[in-house]
C-alpha cells in the first residue's frame, strides 16, 4: 500500500508540474521581456552618445535592433503561452478575438506608415526639380509646404561628401507590417485552418499540408520574382511588366484552386506583401548600408546599388494598391465567392496597379490618355461581371417555421450567444440568430451571404443544401414575416 500511495503521489505531482509549465514559462518570458525593455534604454543612450566613436555607435545601434527583434519574439512567445494556457476553456475564443483586434490594428497602422512612406518618396522622385539651379552633386530638389511650414528637400546623385551623424532609416514600417500580417495569418487562417483556410470542395488538405503550401508559396514567389529582377528582362520594362503580370495571374489561379475563396485572396496579398518586405530586407536596406559605409570610409559609393534599390522601391509602390484591395476584400464576398474568383482578383489587381501608374505619370508631369480610363473600365467590368444573377424560379409560400428550422440546424452552431462549434466559441462579428427578431434584423446580410454569394456557412461546414438556400430566399423576398 505505501508503495502504491507513492506511485499515486508521483503521478499527481507529474500532472501538476505539466499543468504548471505554461504558467512557469509565462513568468520567465515576462521577466525576460522586462529585462530587454530596460536594456533598450541603456543601449539607446550609447547609440546617441556624441563623444563615442562612430564604430561604437554603430555597434550599439546593431544591438538595439537585435533587442527589438528579441522583444517582438518574446511577446509572440508570451501570447502563445497564454493561448495554450486557455486552450479548451471558454476564454479561448475571447483571447483569439482580442488577438485578432490588436494584431489587425497593428497591421493597419504599420501598413499605413509603410505605404505612406512609399507613396511619399516615389512622389518625391517623380516631382523633383532636376534642372533649375540644381548643384552638380544633386539629382534634384523640391520646395513643399505642409502643416503651416515650408520644407526644402534635396536628393543627392549618390551621397553627400560628408555624412550627417544621424540618418533616419525607413525599414521598421515594412518589417512590422509583415510581422503583424503573418500574425494575422496564424490567428485567422492557420489556427482555424479547417474552417478558414481549407475548402474540401476546392481541394482536400490537412491543416499541416495547407499551412506548408501557404508558407512555401511565399518563398517560391520571392525566388521567382528576385531571379526575374536579376535577369536581362529587368532592362526591358515593358516585357518585364508583362511577365510579372502573367506570374501574378498564375499565383491568383493557383491559390484559387487550392484554398477557400477568402483565403485565396488573402494569400495573394500576403505573397505580394512578402515580396515587398523581402525587397526591403534583401535589396534596399543592404544597398543603402553599403553606400553609407562607403561614404564613411571615404570611398566612392557604388551608384548601381542605389539604382537597383530604387527599382525595387518602385516595384513596391506599384504593389501597394493591389495589396490594399486584398486587405479589405474579406468584407466583400461578391469578389472572393465568384466562380472565377482568381480572374476577378487578377483583374482588380491590374486595374489598381494601372491607377497607380497613372498617378506616378501625373506626378512626373506626363499625360497619359488611355491608362486611367482603361483601368477604370476594367474595374467597372469586374463590378458588372460579379453582379448577382436574377432568379426566375417561382416561390411557394414559405413560413418562418421552415426558415427557423434551417437556421437552427445550419447556422446557430456559430451564430449564437452560446456557440457549439469547435472553432468559434463566440459569435463571429457578434451576429446571433437565437431569436426570430435577430434573424429578421439580419435578413439583408443573410440574403447576401447565404443566398447570393453562398459564402455562409463558412466553407459550408454544416452542409446547407441549395434547396435550403432557396427556401430562405423565398421567405426574404416574401417580406421576411414572422408568423
Amino acid at each position: 500500500m505505501p508503495g502504491g500511495w507513492t506511485v499515486i503521489k508521483s503521478k499527481h505531482l507529474s500532472i501538476f508540474i505539466v499543468s504548471m509549465l505554461p504558467i512557469i514559462l509565462l513568468v520567465i518570458l515576462s521577466l525576460v521581456l522586462i529585462v530587454m525593455i530596460v536594456m533598450t534604454y541603456g543601449v539607446r543612450s550609447l547609440a546617441h552618445y556624441e563623444t563615442k566613436k562612430q564604430e561604437d555607435r554603430d555597434k550599439a545601434s546593431l544591438i538595439q535592433g537585435w533587442l527589438y527583434s528579441g522583444i517582438v519574439a518574446t511577446i509572440i512567445a508570451i501570447i502563445a503561452s497564454i493561448y495554450f494556457l486557455v486552450k479548451g476553456t471558454p476564454y479561448e475564443g475571447h483571447l483569439v478575438e482580442w488577438l485578432n483586434i490588436v494584431v489587425r490594428v497593428m497591421h493597419i497602422t504599420f501598413g499605413i506608415a509603410w505605404i505612406g512612406a512609399s507613396f511619399y518618396f516615389v512622389f518625391l522622385e517623380n516631382a523633383l526639380n532636376r534642372t533649375d539651379n540644381v548643384r552638380d552633386e544633386l539629382a534634384g530638389n523640391l520646395w513643399a509646404v505642409h502643416g503651416g511650414g515650408f520644407y526644402y528637400l534635396e536628393k543627392y546623385k549618390v551621397a553627400p561628401k560628408t555624412l550627417p551623424k544621424s540618418l533616419h532609416w525607413f525599414k521598421y514600417e515594412a518589417y512590422f507590417t509583415w510581422v503583424s500580417g503573418l500574425g494575422l495569418l496564424f490567428i485567422v487562417y492557420y489556427f482555424n485552418a479547417s474552417a478558414m483556410l481549407i475548402d474540401p470542395n476546392v481541394m482536400k488538405l490537412t491543416a499541416a499540408e495547407a499551412i506548408s503550401i501557404s508558407i512555401g508559396s511565399f518563398v517560391v514567389g520571392w525566388i521567382i520574382y528576385d531571379q526575374l529582377c536579376k535577369s536581362s528582362l529587368a532592362k526591358r520594362p515593358l516585357v518585364f511588366s508583362i511577365v510579372g503580370v502573367v506570374l501574378l495571374v498564375g499565383f491568383a489561379w493557383f491559390y484559387g484552386h487550392v484554398f477557400s475563396g477568402r483565403a485565396a485572396f488573402i494569400h495573394f496579398g500576403a505573397m505580394i506583401g512578402s515580396i515587398m518586405v523581402a525587397n526591403v530586407f534583401f535589396v534596399i536596406i543592404p544597398a543603402q548600408k553599403a553606400m553609407v559605409n562607403a561614404a564613411k570610409n571615404g570611398m566612392p559609393p557604388d551608384a548601381s546599388k542605389g539604382k537597383k534599390a530604387l527599382l525595387r522601391s518602385i516595384h513596391n509602390n506599384y504593389f501597394t494598391l493591389p495589396v490594399l484591395f486584398v486587405m479589405v476584400s474579406n468584407h466583400f464576398p461578391s469578389t472572393f465567392s465568384n466562380r472565377y474568383q482568381w480572374a476577378v482578383l487578377a483583374a482588380i489587381s491590374i486595374g489598381a496597379a494601372g491607377i497607380k501608374h497613372w498617378l506616378n505619370l501625373r506626378e512626373q508631369g506626363k499625360l497619359s490618355v488611355w491608362v486611367l480610363p482603361a483601368s477604370i473600365l476594367l474595374l467597372l467590368a469586374v463590378a458588372y461581371v460579379t453582379a448577382p444573377k436574377q432568379v426566375s424560379t417561382k416561390c411557394r409560400e414559405v413560413s418562418f417555421i421552415e426558415v427557423n428550422a434551417i437556421v437552427q440546424q445550419r447556422c446557430v452552431s456559430c451564430h449564437s450567444s452560446r456557440p457549439t462549434d469547435n472553432i468559434y466559441t463566440t459569435a463571429p462579428n457578434g451576429v446571433k440568430y437565437d431569436t426570430p427578431q435577430e434573424i429578421v434584423f439580419k435578413k439583408d446580410l443573410i440574403m447576401q451571404r447565404v443566398v447570393i454569394t453562398k459564402t455562409m456557412p463558412q466553407n459550408n461546414k454544416t452542409n446547407m443544401t441549395l434547396e435550403e438556400r432557396e427556401i430562405i430566399r423565398c421567405w426574404i423576398e416574401q417580406g421576411a414575416v414572422i408568423k
